[in-house]
């Protein structure tokens, strides 16, 4: 039974504030496979919201944990389409404020209003939040933003956000969620998802050969993992991929069953399923509130990650491998023949913040033997300190606790997590033949106080262009900052809308002439381009910390990545 809700939520009414937007009577109307919705036509941004499309039955009950199973309802005449759905069930302070449900699996679509009969490029945002909280109508991550760029600069795109289950509901793992299948139930939330964008987006105006996947953190994973997903099985469901604060390639080690083993069976006797045959069977029948009072807590609501199960996710070391096999033509709008091992998506691009902070590294322990290697570069070799803080407009003293050990060890702990990871995606894309467009983000903005250097997330309030602050609290993001932040904003975002348009980062209406071409990752002179505020963004040689970020690479089989 589909559900409706029946007030516009926050991020609708936020975007409304903003711009002093007026709901008008100009109903949009499209038609999918299952039967016709109406969405709400918003102005002065005209554009066409259609908000809480379901994608798939609710993963209630007998579904609770299992595989997403694709809608198979049909309808006479028009359903609404005109509010968020609740998010889903997760466990973090980006839950607060927002409704959440297990019912959740839902999507949402922003289009300029006039191209409904056009066939648009699509981008689709996949939201990050650890795998545990987070969700498509999060304010921060509004999509009108960057699609009423992408008219403005003559590259008009659509956008849509997909959800999918999270922590325990979504990733719950053990030999008994193994034995049915059922392992990274939330990506394949997000790959049903995709494929019903696949088969519906023609009747929103939106072109299904031009579907280019967006994810940020844990979203940027996300992404990886399809890539990935089925061993390079190419199901056609986009030809892009942009991945920003993470890449294929996990920050910490990638799991197993065998892992998780303990934790489903420590689930299982704080439910009372212990005596139960089908000990899976007894918790899919908990009460809701039963379950999610038990799951939340410090014993359960933590480390509920993507696993390798030799299925979605077919083993370590797949970045390394790379299964792509003749890789298409950059540009072309259509795939070779497909074959088990070839995803072949048409271009990719990896937009990777390259935070230079301290960061908590779960690790595994190295050998000692490239343990003292890593020692040796990371606290004899000079340059392998980060910048100060002033090199980007920063006025902090590096005094106690900080100081010259703790940029050497913020060095590593950023290589470690996301940076070598980084350069690793983009030398394989490279090496592969395509086209992938690095870069460094070097700006502040309000929300982000970390005091030193530009780190995880920092981008966020710019690839959004959302300097207003939406979902932000009391803070703007860039109230008190000269105009050179509002340019990188409109620049940063501009950019993404373009690829997303037409593979192409570059040669988009307004651009600053005075910025370099971004140019594809490039094996003999790889270079990043770098997002900055303090001065012109500009391009910079992606060699720094070059030994140290090869011996991470070529050991991330020994951390289990």
């Amino acid at each position: 039974m589909l559900k409706f809700f029946p007030t516009i939520v926050s991020a609708v009414l936020a975007v409304q504030a903003v711009f002093a937007v007026n709901i008008t009577q100009t109903i949009p109307v499209a038609k999918t496979l299952n039967g016709s919705y109406h969405g709400v036509h918003i102005e002065p941004l005209n554009q066409d919201l259609f908000l809480g499309i379901p994608f798939a039955e609710p993963p209630v009950k007998d579904l609770r944990f299992a595989n997403p199973r694709s809608l198979n309802i049909t309808w006479q005449g028009s359903l609404p389409a005109t509010n968020y759905a609740p998010r889903c069930v997760g466990y973090g302070s980006v839950q607060q404020g927002y409704q959440q449900n297990e019912d959740c699996l839902y999507l949402n679509l922003v289009r300029p209003a006039g191209y409904e009969n056009e066939s648009l490029p699509l981008l689709v945002w996949i939201h990050g939040g650890g795998f545990s909280e987070g969700g498509g109508s999060d304010m921060r991550f509004n999509l009108s933003f960057i699609v009423n760029n992408s008219v403005s600069i003559g590259k008009p795109i659509m956008a849509a956000s997909v959800a999918f289950r999270l922590g325990p509901f979504g990733f719950m793992s053990g030999d008994k969620v193994a034995e049915e299948g059922s392992s990274n139930a939330g990506l394949k939330d997000q790959r049903l998802g995709l494929h019903w964008l696949k088969e519906n987006i023609a009747g929103f105006g939106g072109d299904p050969e031009k579907i280019t996947l967006w994810g940020q953190s844990s979203g940027a994973a996300s992404v990886g993992r399809q890539l990935f997903a089925f061993n390079g099985r190419n199901d056609n469901l986009f030809r892009a991929a942009i991945m920003m604060c993470g890449t294929a390639i996990f920050s910490g080690p990638d799991r197993s069953t065998e892992y998780y083993q303990p934790r489903f069976d420590s689930l299982v006797k704080a439910t009372g399923c212990e005596e139960h045959a089908n000990t899976l069977a007894c918790i899919r029948q908990l009460p809701y509130a039963v379950l999610n009072n038990i799951l939340n807590t410090t014993s359960f609501i933590s480390e509920w990650f993507p696993i390798v199960d030799g299925d979605f996710t077919a083993r370590h070391g797949m970045m390394k491998e790379h299964p792509l096999h003749n890789p298409p033509t950059a540009r072309k709008l259509s795939s070779p023949k497909s074959t088990a091992s070839n995803i072949n998506p048409i271009a990719l691009v990896f937009l990777k913040l390259t935070q230079l902070t301290a960061t908590s590294v779960g690790q595994i322990a190295w050998p000692a033997d490239i343990l003292s290697r890593l020692v040796r570069l990371y606290t004899e070799d000079k340059e392998y300190e980060i910048p100060s803080a002033v090199s980007m407009g920063g006025n902090v003293s590096l005094g106690p606790p900080y100081g010259a050990f703790w940029r050497r060890s913020a060095a590593y702990a950023g290589d470690y997590v996301f940076i070598a990871a980084r350069r690793l995606n983009c030398q394989t894309w490279a090496s592969a033949g395509i086209p992938a467009y690095c870069y460094r983000f070097n700006a502040f903005s309000n929300i982000f106080r970390w005091p030193l250097r530009a780190g995880h997330t920092a981008e966020n309030t710019f690839a959004f262009a959302n300097v207003q602050g939406l979902g932000e609290g009391d803070t703007n993001p860039l109230a008190n900052k000269p105009q050179s932040y509002f340019d990188l904003a409109y620049f940063m975002s501009s950019s993404l809308a373009s690829f997303a348009h037409d593979l192409n980062p570059n040669g988009w209406q307004g651009r600053d002439a005075a910025i370099e071409s971004w140019p594809a990752y490039d094996l003999a002179s790889p270079k990043n381009l770098v997002f900055d505020a303090n001065v012109t963004s500009h391009l910079e040689p992606d060699t720094y910390r070059a030994e140290g970020i090869k011996l991470i690479n070529d050991n991330n089989h020994l951390q289990h990545r």
